[in-house]
């Protein structure tokens, strides 16, 4: 655990130009990927990045997010065969050329990937005592996200790879995983080691959509 980060006597770090620059390449390289390497994932790493999410921000102090690795083959070939038929059913809403580039995009690597990590909301959690969240009940999903987003950078600084799989009917893998009620799905990641080393997202290599800089514009009001 991480129990030294929050000791009292912790000195606050000075972030330094170097530091600065190293997280940059971070935010530059974290990719969704989707082509692993067989390889395990060592079992401290994986703990690591679980515990590094522990510090991410929620509404509240709520902490709503809630992890269930699938091991079994069972699980994940149920899994699979939720997203085959989401997948089919996404080309469908497609025409001409952009659905024949869809179905060469390879959209997810649950096949290869060594570890599978499905991510919940406990949209019945007590904990912060609702603060936040009467105006915004959505923020207790936002706040996994951020739970998310920590792993997704962290697995990058550990040099793993992580691939968050959307095209999935969320309530069936709540059924495969045997769930609590009130568990709402936010995420599947599929988790390891990459099997190339790529700085440009897949989707823009692969001509789906680019990247628009109205994104970085900021409004005054």
């Amino acid at each position: 655990m991480l129990k030294d980060l929050t000791s009292p006597d912790y000195t606050a770090p000075d972030f330094d130009a170097r530091f600065q620059t190293d997280f940059e390449k971070l935010v530059l390289w974290r990719r969704d990927e989707r082509h692993f390497r067989p390889d395990p994932v060592d079992e401290e790493v994986f703990q690591r990045l679980i515990d590094l999410s522990y510090f991410a921000p929620s509404v509240g102090n709520s902490q709503p997010w809630r992890f269930v690795r699938v091991d079994s083959a069972t699980c994940r070939g149920a899994v699979i065969k939720n997203f085959n038929r989401a997948n089919s059913k996404a080309l469908a809403d497609y025409k001409g050329e952009r659905a024949a580039l869809y179905a060469r995009l390879k959209l997810a690597g649950l096949q290869q990937a060594p570890v599978h990590l499905a991510v919940f909301t406990d949209e019945n959690t007590e904990q912060g005592h609702r603060l936040g969240r009467k105006t915004m009940p959505e923020m207790l999903r936002y706040s996994t996200v951020t739970a998310v987003h920590t792993i997704w950078l962290a697995a990058r600084a550990y040099g793993l790879g992580v691939g968050w799989v959307s095209i999935l009917q969320p309530a069936g893998i709540g059924q495969i995983l045997d769930v609590p009620h009130g568990w709402k799905l936010v995420a599947y990641l599929c988790i390891g080691y990459p099997a190339m080393a790529e700085n440009i997202p897949e989707l823009e290599r692969k001509g789906w959509e680019q990247r628009h800089a109205e994104c970085r514009t900021v409004l005054r009001r």
